[in-house]
């Protein structure tokens, strides 16, 4: 992909993430309790050790990474946890002091030119990052240079969006209103890696080898539509900035339009249970 200012639009992803970091702390025990499926195959998959040196990278809220820290707390092992907003590292520094967990350091970090040097690093982990950065495969070197030989990466994505309906509705419907455009499919964006062999390629261009893929299924539950809605507007600045921008009918129309598609979905109870689907990658450097 060639992009005529990647500077600039860099700046205007870090942006958005900047302004969505509260809508995410506001959020961040959702995200945690769907997302501890993936979180737990990742951290299991590195294979950790008491003593070791942990990078988690794009960590959001940084349950991810808490998980590690209490892996290797014995013996003097440390998490650096990291993100590319210190928005988001804010939230992660809250959860932290509020677990009780002290073996941690967090560190403002890119992930296509982490600020760390060669080969300190044991095991690195990013879950739902990579694909979101405008070169992946520079983030994928990255997390290979920091990593001592024979270091583990873990590594998860998103699926096809066929499989992430909870993530394709709303936007979806922005479009089907005229009130965004369809994404670039050259854009950094949720699907990026999720084409088949995609994600393999990316670990091994990048010099890791023994690259195993796998597939996590997740489950996000809503009491009802709105619950739902109201959630993605906190987690999403585009779709948020699309739908306030639109006037308080067309708004109306959009919930209605969510609210519906999300019937295929709902439960005998009434609550809506939406699938998901992460591809998940450990490697060795």
């Amino acid at each position: 992909m060639t992009v005529e200012d990647p500077d600039a639009q860099r700046g205007e992803m870090l942006d958005r993430w900047e302004e969505a970091a509260v809508g995410w702390g506001k959020r961040a025990d959702s995200v945690r309790d769907f997302g501890m499926p993936v979180s737990m195959w990742l951290v299991e998959h590195l294979a950790l050790q008491p003593g070791m040196r942990v990078l988690e990278l794009a960590c959001g809220p940084g349950d991810t990474g808490f998980l590690a820290a209490e892996v290797v707390a014995p013996g003097g092992g440390t998490l650096i946890s990291s993100d590319a907003t210190e928005a988001m590292l804010d939230i992660a520094r809250s959860r932290a002091e509020r677990l009780g967990i002290r073996n941690v350091e967090f560190r403002q970090l890119n992930l296509e030119w982490i600020d760390l040097e060669t080969a300190t690093i044991d095991a690195a982990v990013c879950r739902w990052g990579i694909m979101l950065v405008l070169d992946p495969a520079a983030a994928a070197r990255e997390a290979r240079r920091v990593l001592r030989p024979g270091g583990r990466f873990a590594v998860a994505v998103w699926d096809a969006a066929a499989r992430n309906p909870w993530a394709t509705i709303p936007g979806r419907t922005l479009i089907d209103h005229g009130l965004s455009e369809p994404p670039d499919p050259d854009a950094p964006g949720m699907f990026t890696l999720a084409g088949d062999g995609v994600l393999q390629e990316l670990l091994e261009e990048a010099g890791f080898v023994d690259v195993t893929i796998d597939a996590v299924d997740i489950e996000r539950r809503y009491d009802n539509a709105e619950r739902f809605i109201n959630e993605t507007l906190d987690m999403s600045m585009m779709f948020a900035r699309s739908f306030h921008a639109a006037p308080e009918d067309e708004q109306a129309a959009v919930r209605a339009e969510i609210a519906d598609a999300l019937t295929a979905y709902a439960e005998p109870d009434g609550t809506l249970l939406l699938p998901g689907r992460t591809l998940v990658a450990v490697a060795n450097a």
